[in-house]
This record gives C-alpha cells, sequence and structure tokens, in this order.
C-alpha cells in the first residue's frame, strides 16, 4: 500500500488518501489523473487493468485499488 500512496501523491499531492472514499465522486481524481494513475499501477504492479475494471468504484479509495490490484495480480 506504501507504494501506491507514493504514485498517488505524486500524481495529486496533499490529498489524505487514506482516509477518503471518495477521491472521485469528490473531484480529488479527474479523468488526467486517473489515466497517469492507471500507467503507474501497471507498470509497478506489473498488472493490466481491463476497460471494464476503470469505474469510479474501483478508484474511490486506496483500499478498492489495493483490492483491484490484488484482485488482477491473482488472476494474472
Amino acid at each position: 500500500m506504501e507504494k501506491l500512496l507514493e504514485i498517488l501523491e505524486e500524481i495529486k499531492p496533499g490529498v489524505d488518501y487514506e482516509n477518503i472514499d471518495t477521491l472521485i465522486n469528490d473531484h480529488y481524481l479527474d479523468s488526467l489523473s486517473i489515466l497517469s494513475l492507471i500507467s503507474e499501477l501497471e507498470d509497478e504492479f506489473d498488472i493490466v487493468i481491463p476497460t471494464v475494471e476503470i469505474i469510479p468504484d474501483n478508484f474511490n479509495s486506496v483500499k478498492s485499488m489495493m483490492a483491484l490490484i490484488n484482485k488482477l495480480k491473482e488472476e494474472d
């Protein structure tokens, strides 16, 4: 989770990522941030995030992002 937090902080600094669970819904992360995030996550965690998984529920919180990462790593 530490690496995910580092990536998020690089993309958009100053957000309380550990405690906010509405990152998309409350516009902390916009579409360009999400595209950057997806690219970074795929590189860092050696995963491919399918288009069907690019939904707000999977990116609204660090917890949901880690769940997605772990799910995709298990499927690999």
